[in-house]
């Protein structure tokens, strides 16, 4: 028989397998027409690549009388006897009973009543199931069973057996019978890796690796199996990292920035404050970076209140004095608000002014118009840069006038929301793009941002802190600057739970005591009104009761995000100038908010929130010179120890990288950080959480291959296993 091709359909493996029909009564679909629909195999190749979920060591054999009631085991012997009877429900009990020589166990098939046609007296049987006892008799229910013929091979006992994930109307074991066919029939599986690459790793072949994962002989085949198909994965991946990366470095020119950067030295002598070393070191790198003539693409990542902003600013600092422009986008209307009054503060000493747009206005009154002659126009400040703010929230004249400005380079640093990346807004010379809480983002709007200018730098910042194998795979292709202290005089939060009344009361207690003490506080709620389908405390509910009858004499407020962007301003600054007590709100003060004298916090139902979005939140305070408490309301029910873990976490640490890997561990990649709009494949084997050493690795060797031969003419086969891989975010390894 002719080797099988592994491009040829799932059909032609054993048609009498694949053909096998599906739901009831055997009226659904063949078998392999569901694997394509519902698991997307749909020839050889897909069939292979479809790993076991787990494995089960079913090559240990017992004899029956060795077996145990409640042990997990496999037993041989010869069928003695065969019946049926109907069960109260008239549904067919099949019994097969067999004997070893050394006792009898029974095998009971229920609602299986074919079973009664397939097991024959004098069959041999290997049977794998869990032993349990009845009328002194031991039996198995339900159990794997395979009829032993001279010669043959065993496919579903007396070995490790692998466990695959089935689907309606196809079972494991259907699929089991597929791929040991399949292997039986396959010629070498070619190994897209070059040989020297495997050696310098002590790696197996791909084809022993792919046999050997499906059908191990020992635990130890199996993990070395394993290591090999982890590495292809994480390989990949990296490789395809690499190759954008070097692809954007080699391709794309940007803009060479200034070196000589007198705007920046004064911009640092006039802060209030020190920088850090790990500023220090940041602000040096993006120099470097922005200096060269391909587009920078960083990402700064450092703790809540480790100085990002700062960092930020110097960056635009160096693209305004090499004449350009420099946007920063947030994700909220409250946090670009947050950062306008940052930059206002910040470049004020060093001559920076905001825009303002000029108002028509009455005859002769002495004004300028908006719609002046030249000489109307504002003499611009030499000394220090434009700012401007645009976000939804600027209208009408001002809107206009804003845009105007910033596509005629007026503006040199605009500040807003996604509305940067909106039709009818353009840039005069767009040099430098900051983008804040870039995981709040889709990828396609950072590629708006950036086609807003000719290829600009781009520095990404997070407060989130990315583990570090995340930092290494889904954010790979940039570089990486970590701001890993907090300045001089941060006091750090104590974090407390409270699990029962008397622990809510003391709560209260606390935050009447700060205030007393001429203190602040948020209370933060996960919904917004009653009919919210988590049924938590709601936050308009929560606002009217605690004012009511919590806190009567205390200023009490509520912010949220469905109100409109001018009152969530309005509340924020009631609350900013110390004439609200209690800030009563969503998430919505998640990041970027940033109140001194807030110094307590309690979180309503801690545990719906996870621990990136907890640490945010912790993160609001604890940013002035009084030390600050966040009290974690905790409701869950004694079974969710994942909640109860995360809680814990937040108690112990207050360490945002220490976070990140819990919560990495915890929730695995797929849920971390939205990590899906990057355009990545997804991992089936390795996981981030587990394999840092092996992403490592997998990197080095992606990395200096792509180093050697950087569009893989050398590599055909690599090169076809990325653009496999990278299928459905073609784009993202090409061309954006």
């Amino acid at each position: 028989m002719s080797a099988l091709d592994l491009d040829a359909p799932v059909l032609s493996i054993d048609p009498k397998i694949a053909n096998r029909r599906t739901g009831f009564k055997d009226k659904g679909p063949p078998a392999h027409a569901v694997l394509s629909d519902s698991l997307g195999i749909s020839t050889v190749r897909d069939l292979l690549h479809h790993y076991p979920r787990d494995h089960l060591d079913r090559s240990r054999i017992s004899s029956i009388r060795q077996a145990r009631r409640g042990d997990f085991t496999t037993v041989v012997g010869r069928v003695r006897k065969v019946g049926s009877r109907l069960m109260r429900n008239r549904r067919k009990l099949v019994t097969v009973s067999i004997f070893d020589g050394t006792g009898y166990l029974n095998l009971l098939f229920f609602n299986q009543p074919w079973k009664e046609r397939a097991h024959r007296v004098g069959d041999e049987v290997s049977a794998s199931g869990k032993v349990g006892l009845y009328s002194g008799i031991l039996q198995m229910s339900s159990p794997d069973v395979e009829v032993l013929s001279e010669g043959g091979d065993t496919i579903h006992t007396q070995r490790i057996t692998p466990l695959y994930r089935a689907t309606e109307g196809v079972t494991g074991k259907t699929i089991r019978e597929l791929v040991f066919r399949a292997l039986e029939l396959v010629d070498a599986v070619p190994d897209p890796l070059p040989s020297e690459l495997l050696e310098e790793e002590g790696l197996p072949s791909l084809d022993w690796a792919l046999r050997t994962f499906h059908f191990p002989d020992s635990q130890q085949q199996l993990a070395r199996a394993r290591e090999r198909l982890k590495f292809d994965e994480l390989f990949t991946l990296e490789l395809g990292v690499a190759f954008r990366k070097r692809r954007l470095a080699r391709q794309e020119r940007g803009v060479a920035h200034a070196t000589d950067d007198e705007l920046v030295r004064r911009f640092i002598a006039s802060l209030p404050f020190e920088l850090t070393d790990g500023q220090r070191r940041a602000l040096d790198a993006i120099r470097h970076s922005m200096g060269e003539p391909h587009p920078m693409n960083l990402l700064l990542q450092g703790d809540v209140g480790s100085g990002k902003t700062v960092v930020a600013l110097a960056a635009c600092m160096i693209a305004v004095e090499s004449g350009h422009q420099a946007a920063i986008m947030a994700p909220t209307e409250v946090l670009a608000g947050q950062h306008l009054r940052t930059v206002e503060t910040i470049l004020e000493p060093v001559g920076g002014r905001r825009f303002r747009a000029r108002v028509p206005v009455r005859a002769g009154a002495g004004q300028p118009s908006l719609f002046g002659s030249p000489g109307d126009e504002p003499v611009r400040v030499d000394r220090g840069p434009t700012f401007a703010l645009l976000t939804a929230a600027v209208t009408g004249r001002e809107r206009v006038a804003t845009l105007e400005a910033v596509r005629s380079g007026e503006v040199d640093i605009v500040v807003g929301t996604h509305a940067l990346v909106q039709e009818g807004v353009a840039f005069g010379d767009l040099s430098l793009a900051v983008v804040d809480e870039q995981h709040r983002f889709g990828v396609h709007q950072r590629i708006a941002l950036k086609e807003k200018g000719v290829s600009p730098d781009v520095l990404i910042m997070t407060a989130t802190p990315i583990p570090r194998t995340l930092a290494l795979t889904y954010y790979g292709d940039l570089d990486v600057a970590v701001l890993d202290e907090l300045p001089a005089g941060r006091q750090p939060v104590e974090t407390r739970l409270a699990r029962t009344a008397d622990q809510r009361r003391a709560a209260y207690d606390l935050v009447r005591g700060e205030v007393s003490a001429g203190r602040q506080a948020f209370v933060v709620c996960a919904a917004i009104d009653e009919q919210n389908r988590l049924e938590v405390r709601a936050a308009e509910k929560e606002a009217q009761r605690l004012e009511n009858e919590v806190f009567p004499d205390l200023s009490v407020a509520l912010l949220h995000g469905r109100m409109r962007p001018a009152d969530k301003e309005a509340r924020m600054e009631e609350f900013r100038s110390g004439r609200l007590d209690v800030l009563i709100s969503t998430t919505v003060i998640e990041v970027g908010v940033d109140i001194p004298n807030a110094t307590a916090m309690l979180v309503e139902n801690a545990e719906r929130f996870g621990l990136a979005q907890l640490h945010q939140l912790r993160g609001r305070i604890g940013r002035g010179a009084h030390r600050s408490y966040c009290v974690l309301f905790d409701e869950a029910t004694p079974e969710n120890l994942e909640a109860k873990q995360r809680l814990e976490a937040m108690v112990r640490t207050t360490d945002g990288f220490e976070l990140a890997d819990e919560d990495l561990r915890l929730r695995g990649e797929g849920t971390l950080f939205d990590v899906k709009q990057s355009g990545m494949p997804d991992l089936k084997l390795a996981k981030l959480s587990e394999d840092l050493d092996l992403v490592k690795r997998a990197r080095a060797r992606a990395f200096e291959m792509i180093e050697q031969d950087p569009t893989l003419e050398s590599h055909g086969a690599l090169r076809s296993e990325l653009e496999s891989r990278f299928a459905d975010s073609i784009d993202w390894l090409f061309h954006t």
